[in-house]
C-alpha cells in the first residue's frame, strides 16, 4: 500500500531528540516524529503531595496541551476558557500512568517529578511522542537529581525504559506511525505502550467503521511492540 508520506508500512517517521532544549529545567526533550513537534520538560522538586508524605515514596505525573496555533487551526487556550478539556485531562493521565509504570517510588524516596508535554506542532500521534520524549525528560531529570544528591547515587529509580507509537488500519492494512492525514482516515486507530523489554503498559484501540477480528489486532499489536522496540533504540542513542 503506498502512503500519504512514501513510508514503508512499518516505517517509522523520522524520529528526533533534542536534550536540554530549555536551561532552565532539570531534563527538557524536544521530540519530533516527523512534523509532530512535542517539548517535554521534567521538573524535580523535592516533597511530594500531602496524601504521600511520610510513606518514603515518591510521585510522577504529568501535564499535556496543546498551543493555539499546533493545528490547521488556533484553537483557544484552555487556560483562557477555565476549564480543561476531556482530551487534554484523559492524555494527561496516559503520559502519567505511562512513566509511572517504570518508576520505582520508593527509589525515587519522597521527591515528585511533573513532565509537562507541550504539543508545538500536530501532525498526528501527540500523544505517543509525549510519552516517548517524557521518557527522556525523565531520565534527564532523575541524573541530576543523583548529581544533586536528592536520590542517593547507587540508587536508579528507573526500572525500564517506556515508549509509544500509534497503528491502525487503513484499507484493511496494518501500517505504523500514523500522521494526521492517516490518522483521520484509518478504520481502526490503535495507541501502543511499551517497556523497554517488551511489555504492555497501555493499548488504546477503537473499531472507527467495521470491527477488527483477533487476527488484525494480533497484527496491530506485534507491529505497535516492534515500532516501541525502534523507539527504545533511539530513546537510549539520545541518552547515551
Amino acid at each position: 500500500m503506498s502512503r500519504a508520506d512514501g513510508r514503508s508500512n512499518d516505517q517509522l517517521r523520522s524520529i528526533k531528540f533534542t536534550r536540554n532544549w530549555l536551561n532552565n529545567a532539570e531534563g527538557s526533550v524536544l521530540v519530533e516524529f516527523g512534523n509532530t513537534r512535542v517539548l517535554c520538560v521534567a521538573s524535580f522538586t523535592p516533597g511530594v503531595p500531602r496524601w504521600l508524605v511520610g510513606k518514603g515514596e515518591g510521585w510522577v505525573t504529568s501535564e499535556y496541551a496543546m498551543l493555539p496555533r499546533a493545528t490547521h487551526t488556533r484553537s483557544e487556550r484552555e487556560s483562557v476558557k477555565g476549564k480543561l478539556g476531556g482530551r487534554t485531562q484523559e492524555i494527561s493521565r496516559l503520559v502519567g500512568r505511562s512513566l509511572r509504570g517504570v518508576v520505582d517510588m520508593k527509589a525515587l524516596g519522597e521527591n515528585t517529578i511533573v513532565i509537562d508535554c507541550d504539543v508545538l506542532q500536530a501532525d498526528g500521534g501527540t500523544r505517543t511522542a509525549a510519552i516517548t520524549g517524557a521518557y527522556v525528560a525523565l531520565a534527564d531529570a532523575i541524573n541530576w537529581a543523583k548529581a544533586k544528591n536528592h536520590i542517593g547515587s547507587g540508587v536508579n529509580p528507573i526500572i525500564q525504559s517506556v515508549a509509544a507509537v500509534s497503528v491502525g488500519l487503513i484499507n484493511g492494512v496494518a501500517v505504523l506511525d500514523l500522521c494526521y492525514e492517516e490518522d483521520v482516515s484509518a478504520q481502526t486507530d490503535m495507541n501502543i505502550v511499551c517497556t523497554g523489554d517488551g511489555n504492555f503498559i497501555e493499548v488504546q484501540g477503537t473499531a472507527e467503521g467495521k470491527p477488527f477480528d483477533r487476527t488484525l489486532l494480533d497484527q496491530l499489536l506485534d507491529l505497535g511492540a516492534k515500532g516501541c522496540a525502534q523507539l527504545t533504540k533511539l530513546q537510549a542513542q539520545a541518552l547515551s
